[in-house]
């Protein structure tokens, strides 16, 4: 087939096209071209002609061409022009002038404001190193900053680089309406997508200290996070050293693939498994959820790493009494990664074993050399053996973590307690029916309502119950699942009020915004939400090693945080110092981290009466009531 002939107009047009596709500059060449043209084609005319004003001599070619580019930038050079002839020529080239120059005022009037879109959009690459890289966007970015704002305080020139799909200045409208000052740290937003590789190189994940992957709101977010960890892991252009990403997985069933994607270099985190384990947790002991809180946030006291080479062949009792300012917790062996929290009292510290430390900052991790302690050895008790109590546990409301909250306390729980389950979903009753053939210790009971009906709670009895779970109900909109958990909160907090009683409530939001809404006034009132997982999500994005010791701390194997009586350490009303509780706990093979005074129990500002590491020569008294926060068995 012959091939079809364009004619020379044809081929003109498309060459004409394609360079202007080629944007601004090629445009203001153009113009160029077509000024010089006319420029030349008057300056010629006048040359040849003899043309010359009727006050003025005749010009020659440099100077007609002068005299003409003259008046295509300025017409009013036209009004000074005497004789027809010449204001002939020089009105075509004015004409000329105006044209080109209004096209040409268009032309860098759109380029100038396409140049401050781009950068608008934020798609110039960041040029920083060893910064905080936070891909994607959720309500629980503003707790993770928040973190990281503290946490950096500390840090020479810090900054946290974020992108999203998201536009940069709502990004950046947003972060300043809730962090006015930021102080030392630099905040950076981007506009790209965490899956796109070339949007990744835009904020140099490859010179990035932490990633921090968050889990969209909406869509199969375990998906878009295991493809984010690929396109950093799997990227082309990735760096030979190790990356230290961190991610939330939402569904178990996704956690296996995300541990293949990311290997050693992502740590994950379940983020409903941990909800529960903590709800569950934090329900049966008083005070429990304000260490958990001091423990996973960087306002005060933080889990911090450190090898002391003077520890060396030193007992793990030695290493806890080694330090004035800090509260060991246990050790961290650098040999097989492994962590051993409240290890046997004669464990030996070997090269490479680093202690593991709660500390105001890693600053503070010095051994103190102290030799003598001032230990009163006739102030410590031995523990009482008290009656297991059956407990009666209330959940209210209903999702998937209940089933884990439900066995998790099949664990801590005397035999022969029960579990009432209250919901109004079929998923609920079905779980209980399946969960009853399961649970070893606890008995329970189904009952179909509606949360929010005053008339449903005064049938129950609420103030037999010891421990009362709200859940929320996930297949509902977000904010009318969190209105239905904070209605059936202030029906409980209106029956305590009324009935002076004293209710233990855990209650879950979705929304993290509406946290502040329920405003916890009491220890025993805890809100669990998504703050959770922005709190340790932040904490792993400093150090990754942290996650190992809170899944110790959070299974119901091997040691966790209680808060046990006083009495069972120390003799009531007599002045010790720390070093006196933490000998009588080493006694037990317990750890001692700190106490809680019950008389302050309901003053917010002094942290319901929860101190974590004190000071070990501080001397205090302790009452019945009040408890020592301990790392043990059970």
């Amino acid at each position: 087939m012959a091939a079809k002939r364009y004619s020379l107009k044809d081929k003109l047009r498309y060459s004409f096209e394609n360079t202007l596709s080629k944007g601004t500059v090629a445009i203001i060449g153009w113009l160029a071209l077509v000024s010089l043209f006319i420029v030349s084609i008057a300056a010629t005319i006048i040359a040849l002609t003899g043309i010359k004003p009727d006050d003025g001599d005749q010009m020659n070619f440099v100077e007609a061409a002068w005299q003409s580019l003259m008046r295509t930038l300025d017409a009013g050079n036209l009004a000074g022009d005497l004789g027809w002839p010449i204001r002939a020529v020089m009105l075509t080239v004015t004409l000329g002038g105006i044209f080109i120059i209004s096209i040409l005022i268009g032309t860098l009037t759109s380029g100038i404001e396409g140049t401050l879109e781009e950068l608008r959009k934020g798609r110039s690459r960041v040029l920083e190193s060893n910064h905080t890289l936070i891909l994607g966007w959720s309500p629980k970015i503003f707790s993770i900053i928040s973190e990281l704002l503290i946490a950096n305080a500390s840090q020479k020139k810090p900054r946290i680089v974020i992108m999203a799909d998201k536009d940069k200045v709502e990004m950046e409208d947003e972060i300043r309406s809730k962090f006015p000052n930021t102080k030392n740290t630099k905040i950076i937003c981007r506009t790209g997508s965490p899956l796109d590789l070339y949007d990744l190189e835009v904020v140099s994940p490859h010179e990035a200290k932490s990633i921090v992957i968050l889990s969209p709101e909406e869509g199969n977010a375990d998906t878009h996070v295991i493809k984010s960890i690929m396109a950093i892991t799997n990227n082309p252009n990735r760096k030979q050293d190790k990356y230290h990403i961190v991610a939330e997985i939402k569904d178990e069933a996704n956690l296996e693939a995300g541990t293949l994607v990311g290997g050693d270099e992502a740590v994950l985190v379940l983020s409903g498994d941990l909800i529960a384990r903590v709800t569950a947790q934090t329900c049966r002991q008083s005070g429990l959820s304000v260490v958990y809180t001091e423990l996973l946030d960087f306002d005060g006291a933080e889990i911090y790493f450190k090898e002391e080479g003077a520890l060396i062949n030193k007992t793990y009792k030695e290493a806890c009494f080694a330090f004035e300012e800090s509260a060991v917790m246990g050790l961290f062996h650098t040999t097989d990664g492994s962590v051993s929290i409240n290890p046997p009292m004669e464990t030996v510290l070997k090269k490479g074993d680093q202690v593991i430390a709660i500390s105001e900052d890693d600053d503070s991790l010095i051994a103190s050399n102290m030799k003598e302690f001032s230990i009163s050895t006739n102030s410590i008790t031995e523990s009482k053996v008290r009656e297991i109590k059956k407990e009666k546990t209330l959940i209210m409301g209903w999702n998937d973590r209940g089933i884990t909250i439900v066995k998790e306390l099949d664990n801590y729980v005397a035999a022969g307690s029960e579990i009432l389950i209250v919901a109004e979903t079929s998923a609920a009753e079905d779980a209980a029916k399946s969960l009853n053939t399961e649970l070893k210790k606890q008995k329970l009971e189904f009952k179909k309502g509606n949360i929010n009906e005053r008339a449903l709670l005064n049938s129950i009895n609420i103030p037999s119950y010891d421990y009362i779970i709200i859940l929320c109900y996930p297949e509902l909109e977000v904010q009318e699942a969190d209105a239905k958990t904070l209605i059936a909160l202030l029906h409980l907090r209106s029956m305590a009020d009324q009935g002076n009683h004293d209710f233990s409530i855990v209650s879950e939001m979705l929304d993290i915004r509406n946290r502040e809404l329920a405003e916890v006034t009491k220890a025993d009132d805890f809100i669990v939400s998504d703050k959770l997982i922005s709190l340790m999500l932040s904490q792993l994005s400093e150090n990754k090693h942290l996650k190992k010791v809170f899944d110790r701390l959070f299974e119901a194997e091997g040691s966790e945080i209680y808060l046990k009586p006083a009495t069972d350490y120390i003799k009531p009303n007599e002045a010790v110092n720390f070093y006196t509780v933490l000998e009588s706990a080493a006694k037990k093979g317990e750890t001692a981290i700190g106490y809680r005074i019950q008389a302050d129990a309901s003053n917010p500002e002094k942290a319901y009466g929860v101190k974590v590491n004190p000071k070990k020569s501080d001397k205090l008294a302790f009452s019945e009531n009040d408890k020592i926060i301990v790392l043990a068995e059970d």
